[in-house]
Protein backbone atom coordinates (compact mmCIF):
# COMPACT_ATOMS: atom_id res chain seq x y z
CA UNK A 1 0.00 0.00 0.00
CA UNK A 2 1.38 3.38 -0.98
CA UNK A 3 1.73 5.80 1.94
CA UNK A 4 0.17 9.19 1.47
CA UNK A 5 1.50 12.27 3.15
CA UNK A 6 0.12 12.91 6.60
CA UNK A 7 -2.63 15.38 7.23
CA UNK A 8 -1.77 18.90 8.31
CA UNK A 9 -3.72 18.28 11.48
CA UNK A 10 -2.07 16.96 14.61
CA UNK A 11 -5.27 15.88 16.35
CA UNK A 12 -5.11 18.18 19.34
CA UNK A 13 -8.00 18.61 21.75
CA UNK A 14 -9.38 22.15 21.93
CA UNK A 15 -8.02 22.43 25.49
CA UNK A 16 -4.55 21.49 24.20
CA UNK A 17 -4.73 24.15 21.49
CA UNK A 18 -5.60 26.96 23.91
CA UNK A 19 -2.91 25.83 26.38
CA UNK A 20 -0.20 25.51 23.73
CA UNK A 21 2.78 27.72 24.57
CA UNK A 22 5.27 29.08 22.05
CA UNK A 23 8.08 27.16 23.77
CA UNK A 24 6.16 23.91 23.13
CA UNK A 25 6.80 24.17 19.39
CA UNK A 26 10.09 22.40 18.60
CA UNK A 27 10.70 23.30 14.95
CA UNK A 28 14.22 21.82 14.99
CA UNK A 29 12.89 18.35 15.80
CA UNK A 30 9.48 18.97 14.14
CA UNK A 31 7.58 18.10 17.32
CA UNK A 32 4.96 19.70 19.54
CA UNK A 33 5.16 19.14 23.29
CA UNK A 34 1.71 18.76 24.81
CA UNK A 35 1.95 19.42 28.54
CA UNK A 36 -0.51 18.41 31.22
CA UNK A 37 -3.21 17.31 28.77
CA UNK A 38 -6.20 15.13 29.65
CA UNK A 39 -5.31 12.98 32.65
CA UNK A 40 -2.45 15.41 33.45
CA UNK A 41 -0.27 13.57 30.95
CA UNK A 42 2.46 15.01 28.75
CA UNK A 43 3.06 13.72 25.25
CA UNK A 44 4.83 14.60 22.03
CA UNK A 45 3.10 14.85 18.65
CA UNK A 46 4.61 15.28 15.19
CA UNK A 47 4.66 18.75 13.65
CA UNK A 48 4.06 18.86 9.90
CA UNK A 49 5.72 21.39 7.63
CA UNK A 50 2.27 22.76 6.75
CA UNK A 51 1.33 23.36 10.39
CA UNK A 52 4.74 24.90 11.12
CA UNK A 53 4.30 27.29 8.19
CA UNK A 54 0.84 28.32 9.45
CA UNK A 55 2.11 28.77 13.00
CA UNK A 56 4.98 30.95 11.80
CA UNK A 57 2.61 33.12 9.74
CA UNK A 58 0.30 33.44 12.73
CA UNK A 59 3.22 34.32 15.01
CA UNK A 60 4.47 37.06 12.66
CA UNK A 61 1.02 38.57 12.27
CA UNK A 62 -0.26 38.40 15.87
CA UNK A 63 2.99 38.38 17.89
CA UNK A 64 1.79 36.19 20.78
CA UNK A 65 3.79 36.46 24.00
CA UNK A 66 3.54 33.19 25.98
CA UNK A 67 0.66 31.16 24.60
CA UNK A 68 0.59 30.46 20.88
CA UNK A 69 -2.95 31.79 20.57
CA UNK A 70 -3.74 34.93 22.56
CA UNK A 71 -7.29 35.93 23.34
CA UNK A 72 -8.53 39.42 22.57
CA UNK A 73 -8.48 40.47 26.21
CA UNK A 74 -6.66 37.60 27.93
CA UNK A 75 -3.29 35.88 27.69
CA UNK A 76 -4.80 32.86 25.93
CA UNK A 77 -7.83 32.03 23.85
CA UNK A 78 -10.79 30.40 25.55
CA UNK A 79 -12.18 27.01 24.63
CA UNK A 80 -15.57 28.59 23.95
CA UNK A 81 -14.07 31.12 21.55
CA UNK A 82 -12.29 28.35 19.61
CA UNK A 83 -15.52 26.40 19.32
CA UNK A 84 -17.43 29.48 18.12
CA UNK A 85 -14.77 30.26 15.50
CA UNK A 86 -14.91 26.67 14.26
CA UNK A 87 -18.71 26.81 13.93
CA UNK A 88 -18.66 30.19 12.20
CA UNK A 89 -15.75 29.76 9.79
CA UNK A 90 -15.30 26.03 9.27
CA UNK A 91 -18.50 24.02 9.73
CA UNK A 92 -21.60 24.92 11.71
CA UNK A 93 -22.75 21.28 11.79
CA UNK A 94 -19.52 19.83 13.18
CA UNK A 95 -17.36 20.43 16.23
CA UNK A 96 -13.74 21.28 16.92
CA UNK A 97 -13.38 17.69 18.12
CA UNK A 98 -14.28 16.53 14.58
CA UNK A 99 -10.80 17.67 13.48
CA UNK A 100 -9.28 15.30 16.01
CA UNK A 101 -11.32 12.38 14.73
CA UNK A 102 -10.51 13.27 11.11
CA UNK A 103 -6.79 13.36 11.88
CA UNK A 104 -6.71 9.91 13.46
CA UNK A 105 -8.99 8.37 10.84
CA UNK A 106 -6.68 9.77 8.15
CA UNK A 107 -3.61 8.37 9.90
CA UNK A 108 -5.24 4.95 10.08
CA UNK A 109 -6.30 5.08 6.42
CA UNK A 110 -2.75 5.91 5.35
CA UNK A 111 -1.35 2.90 7.18
CA UNK A 112 -0.21 4.29 10.52
CA UNK A 113 0.00 1.65 13.24
CA UNK A 114 -2.72 1.86 15.94
CA UNK A 115 -0.09 1.99 18.71
CA UNK A 116 1.42 5.10 17.12
CA UNK A 117 -2.02 6.70 16.78
CA UNK A 118 -2.68 5.83 20.43
CA UNK A 119 0.52 7.59 21.45
CA UNK A 120 -0.19 10.70 19.35
CA UNK A 121 -3.78 10.84 20.61
CA UNK A 122 -2.72 10.48 24.24
CA UNK A 123 -5.08 7.57 24.83
CA UNK A 124 -4.32 5.45 27.91
CA UNK A 125 -6.26 2.52 26.54
CA UNK A 126 -5.90 0.98 23.09
CA UNK A 127 -9.69 0.40 23.24
CA UNK A 128 -10.22 4.15 22.91
CA UNK A 129 -8.03 4.27 19.80
CA UNK A 130 -9.67 1.22 18.27
CA UNK A 131 -12.83 3.27 17.64
CA UNK A 132 -11.09 4.59 14.52
CA UNK A 133 -11.04 1.10 13.03
CA UNK A 134 -14.85 1.16 13.14
CA UNK A 135 -15.01 4.64 11.65
CA UNK A 136 -12.75 3.92 8.70
CA UNK A 137 -14.62 2.34 5.78
CA UNK A 138 -11.59 2.92 3.56
CA UNK A 139 -9.53 0.51 5.67
CA UNK A 140 -12.14 -2.20 5.11
CA UNK A 141 -12.24 -1.49 1.39
CA UNK A 142 -8.46 -2.04 1.17
CA UNK A 143 -8.48 -5.45 2.84
CA UNK A 144 -7.14 -8.11 0.46
CA UNK A 145 -8.77 -11.46 1.10
CA UNK A 146 -6.66 -14.59 0.53
CA UNK A 147 -9.29 -16.33 -1.62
Amino acid sequence: MERKSHSSSVGLRVSEVVNLKIVDIDSDRMLINIRQAKGRKDRIVPLSKNVLKLLREYYIQYKPKEYMFNGQTKLKYSIGSCQKIFKKYIDADMSFHSLRHSCFTNLLETGTNLKIIQSIAGHSSSKTTEIYTHISKKVLENVVLPI
